[in-house]
């Protein structure tokens, strides 16, 4: 049920050109520092960037998972050292912002000046409040340590898109750099810059600090990053490349109670886990991908809402987002982006609003009307500026009151390979009529206290379709062949 690690990132293009460095106070020490970027930049940055997060992804529509979170977070923020005494009023009235993104991927990650995002995804695999407390204190500490500042002074970029390094080590939902532009007047630079390992250490420490300071057993995190590493050995990547700037998850693992108990030595008691009212708040948690939102089923992409369908290529990776499907080739040299144009009353005025960017030129362009429906496409050709031309195939369809537009495109050498494609994913595009389709439903986590102790086993017979007993095992924390003890939580993936 976990998309591939090797997900794709959206752009989220912030220029503020760096002239020169900035020297402020650091938060965590009191010394004064070189950063990348000031912290009213910071601030700046992540309200800016929270934004198009928001846009992109979507908050997970559950208003009890959403004030859950913002309460655990706003409680570890406040021993944190964004509140003490001794900080700087700039960090200290920084106003923080904590929350759930619709999304099943393994994640937390933090954007800088207080915005903190945890998924609905990494939440099922979760056992209790003191392991949020943990994640979230962890998040906490890139943000006050100004990590994403210190890494942007060191690269010394101009234009850098920060998106926080997560606490799972995987880049959130987008589309690939190195191979995909937005050109003309959306030009967009894909960067990602990642935290190191030893922003990573830094913000295990302070993580723990800051649960063990509100009473939390921070030696539970330990659960979640053994977690984590079943999760990459079940995907078959023993060295994932999303850990490439991350300690390994066993060495973490090992790590956290030591430093747990590091802060019990120092006499900061830890008895709170809170696991009974984690698991209340998170009964009910979509797992896995939402059927509702989008789903693919033998190289078709079903929308049961919107209830449309299309064909994408055999093999190409498809990415489901709120604002826009995109099938991106094997390769990663080719890409079909599906959205709906609210800017547009028609398909002819979206297709040319599009191609009439500066630095395209128009090939072609007519009317269409496929599988029913009254469409525009158009073909035309952009350069960067570095001179890279790429050759686009835009088409544009009405359909039940919106403007669904297909922007494919590729470098131009390569585009009469991809035609076909781009042609069979754009014109495929229909109304959905398929009840089967229309009426899917999500997998939910249905969480209960065991009445008696059971195997694991006996407990996830008629699982929902493409999930498996090491699902269920790892989300919650326990081996295949354990029994679930009497009196304990159990988490199992009901439709």
């Amino acid at each position: 049920m976990i998309p591939s690690l090797r997900l794709f990132i959206t752009a989220l293009v912030l220029s503020f050109f760096i002239s020169s460095c900035s020297v402020q106070k650091s938060p965590i020490t009191g010394s004064k520092r070189a950063y990348g970027y000031s912290w009213q930049q910071e601030l700046q940055i992540g309200q800016e960037a929270d934004q198009q997060i928001q846009q992109q992804y979507g908050v997970y529509d559950d208003k009890e998972v959403q004030q859950y979170v913002e309460r655990i977070g706003q409680e570890v923020l406040e021993v944190s050292h964004m509140r003490r005494e001794d900080a700087d009023p700039q960090y200290r009235n920084t106003e923080f912002y904590f929350r759930v993104l619709n999304s099943p991927v393994v994640n937390a990650f933090a954007l800088p000046g207080g915005y903190i995002y945890v998924t609905r995804g990494l939440l099922a695999h979760l056992e209790n409040e003191a392991q949020l407390a943990v994640v979230l204190g962890h998040e906490i500490a890139h943000v006050a340590a100004r990590h994403a500042s210190q890494r942007a002074l060191e690269q010394q970029l101009g234009q850098i898109a920060l998106i926080g390094g997560a606490v799972a080590g995987e880049e959130l939902l987008g589309v690939p750099g190195q191979s995909v532009l937005q050109l003309g007047g959306q030009a967009a630079q894909f960067l990602f810059l990642s935290y190191g390992r030893n922003d990573e250490r830094e913000s295990d420490e302070l993580g723990v600090e800051y649960a063990a300071m509100k009473k939390y057993e921070a030696e539970d995190g330990a659960g979640f990053f053994s977690a984590l590493e079943r999760i990459s050995n079940q995907s078959g990547h023993t060295i994932p490349t999303w850990q490439s700037s991350h300690p390994d998850p066993s060495e973490r693992a090992k790590r956290i109670p030591e430093l747990a108990e590091q802060w019990r030595q120092r006499g900061y008691e830890q008895n709170v886990e809170n696991a009974d009212e984690y698991m209340k708040v998170i009964d009910g948690i979509i797992y896995g991908v939402n059927p509702r939102e989008g789903f693919t089923e033998n190289g078709v992409f079903y929308h049961p809402d919107l209830k449309f369908l299309f064909d994408y290529p055999d093999k190409w990776e498809v990415v489901n987002q709120p604002t826009l499907v995109a099938a991106v080739s094997p390769e990663q040299d080719a890409i079909s982006l599906m959205e709906i144009d609210a800017n547009a009353d028609s398909p002819q005025t979206s297709v040319m609003n599009y191609v009439s960017q500066d630095g395209f030129t128009v090939q072609s362009k007519q009317s269409t009307r496929q599988n029913g429906l009254n469409g525009y496409r158009a073909m035309a050709t952009a350069t960067t500026e570095d001179g890279t031309q790429y050759r686009f195939l835009v088409y544009a369809v009405t359909y039940d009151g919106n403007i669904y537009r297909f922007t494919n495109y590729s470098l131009a050498d390569k585009f009469g390979i991809y035609q076909p494609n781009f042609e069979q994913t754009s014109y495929s595009f229909e109304e959905l009529t398929d009840q089967d389709k229309l009426n899917r439903k999500p997998v939910r986590l249905q969480t209960k206290r065991m009445d008696r102790s059971q195997p694991l086993s006996s407990l996830t017979d008629n699982l929902p379709m493409d999930i498996t007993s090491e699902d269920v095992a790892i989300i919650n924390q326990i081996d295949d062949d354990a029994t679930v003890e009497q009196g304990s939580w159990i988490k199992i993936p009901r439709q």
